[in-house]
C-alpha cells in the first residue's frame, strides 16, 4: 500500500503511538488496564485467535476478566486513538480452552490473514505475535538463570537475581533482501530457486546479518556466498517488520559487477537472469511475484514499473 509518496509494507506503518513516555508508569499502566474503553488482543502460540469470518478477536477489557486471568503474559501495545490496546497470551492453555475463552472458532498464523486485513490490524496483529513470542523466550535470565520479570508494559524484563538485575529489551533479528540488476543491456534481474523451494519457485536473494556487519557489507556477503555474484552499488530502498518471529527484513538494490553465477549448492540451487517481458510473462500466466505480505512483491514491482 501506498502513504503519501510510501510505499508501505505489510506489517508495517507505525498507525499505533506506543506511549514510550507513559508506559514505565505502573499507575497509568494500571488506569488503563481497567479502563472500559482498553481492548485486548489474545494470541495463542504466536497465532491469531479468530472468530467465524476469520477477523481477530478483540475484548473489550471490561470483559475480559477471565482472558487476562488465565493469560500467560499480557503487554501493552500502545494507544489507538486514545484508546490503550493490549496483547494477552494464551499459550498456556490448550487450544480449545483458548478459544472458549477469547470467544474464538480458530487459531490462525498472521500471515494466512494478511491478505483479508486492513493494514492497520495486520500490523497491530504482528506486533502483538513478536512482543509475546519475545516474553516466553525471555523467562530467565542468560547470564545467572534466575527468573526475569516483565516490565514497562511488556517492553522489558528484569533478571531478578541476586547480584545482577540484567535489564532486557525486546531484540530484533535483521536481513536484508536484494534485487540484483545486471549490467549493461537487456536489463535483467536475478531470481533465485532456494532449496525445498518448486521446480519453478523463483524469489530474490536474502539473508540474516551477522555480528561486525553493516547492512551494505550483508548485501555484498550474501550474493557473493549464494550465487557468486559480487556487486559493485549497494542502495537502500526500504524495510519491514518481520515478526517470525523477530525479523527486521531490509531492503536493497544493487548492480551486479558481472552477469556470471556460481551458486552455492546448499541453499541456492539455482540462479538466473530475467527480462521485465519474462517477469511480466510469469504475472500473467498466474504466478504471483513474491509473496503478498513482503517487501520483494514491491523490490519486483518498483523494478517492473522502471522505478529502480
Amino acid at each position: 500500500m501506498r502513504t503519501d509518496d510510501r510505499v508501505v509494507a505489510a506489517y508495517g506503518g507505525g498507525w499505533l503511538d506506543r506511549a514510550a513516555e507513559l508506559r514505565g508508569d505502573p499507575a497509568w499502566l494500571a488506569g488503563r488496564s481497567t479502563d472500559p474503553e482498553s481492548v485486548v488482543l489474545p494470541l495463542w502460540r504466536d497465532r491469531c485467535l479468530v472468530d467465524a469470518g476469520r477477523t481477530p478477536v478483540r475484548q473489550a477489557v471490561a470483559d475480559a476478566a477471565a482472558l487476562l486471568a488465565a493469560a500467560d503474559e499480557t503487554v501493552f501495545l500502545g494507544l489507538e486513538e486514545g484508546r490503550a490496546v493490549f496483547a494477552a497470551d494464551l499459550s498456556g492453555r490448550s487450544e480449545g480452552e483458548a478459544r472458549e475463552l477469547a470467544g474464538a472458532v480458530e487459531a490462525v498464523d498472521v500471515r494466512a490473514l494478511v491478505g483479508g486485513l486492513g493494514a492497520a490490524e495486520a500490523a497491530v496483529q504482528a506486533y502483538a505475535k513478536g512482543l509475546l513470542h519475545w516474553h516466553r523466550g525471555q523467562r530467565f535470565c542468560g547470564a545467572c538463570g534466575a527468573a526475569t520479570v516483565a516490565g514497562a508494559g511488556g517492553h522489558t524484563r528484569t533478571c531478578t537475581g541476586a547480584g545482577c538485575g540484567r535489564l532486557l529489551f525486546p531484540r530484533i533479528e535483521p536481513a536484508v533482501i536484494v534485487l540484483v540488476r545486471a549490467p549493461g543491456e537487456p536489463e535483467r534481474c536475478l531470481l533465485a530457486r532456494h532449496r525445498g523451494a518448486g521446480e519453478d519457485s523463483w524469489s530474490l536473494l536474502a539473508g540474516f546479518v551477522e555480528i561486525g556487519e553493516s547492512l551494505e557489507d550483508a548485501v555484498r556477503r550474501e550474493l557473493t556466498e549464494e550465487a557468486g555474484v559480487p556487486v559493485r552499488e549497494v542502495a537502500y530502498q526500504g524495510s519491514q517488520a518481520w515478526p517470525f518471529p523477530a525479523g527486521l527484513m531490509v531492503g536493497f538494490r544493487a548492480t551486479a559487477a558481472s552477469t556470471e553465477v556460481r551458486v552455492d549448492g546448499e541453499e541456492v540451487v539455482e540462479a538466473r537472469w530475467f527480462t521485465r517481458d519474462e517477469l511480466r510473462a510469469r504475472v500473467a500466466a498466474g504466478r504471483p511475484l513474491g509473496r503478498i505480505d513482503s517487501i520483494d512483491r514491491h523490490l519486483l514491482g518498483s523494478w517492473l514499473d522502471g522505478r529502480s
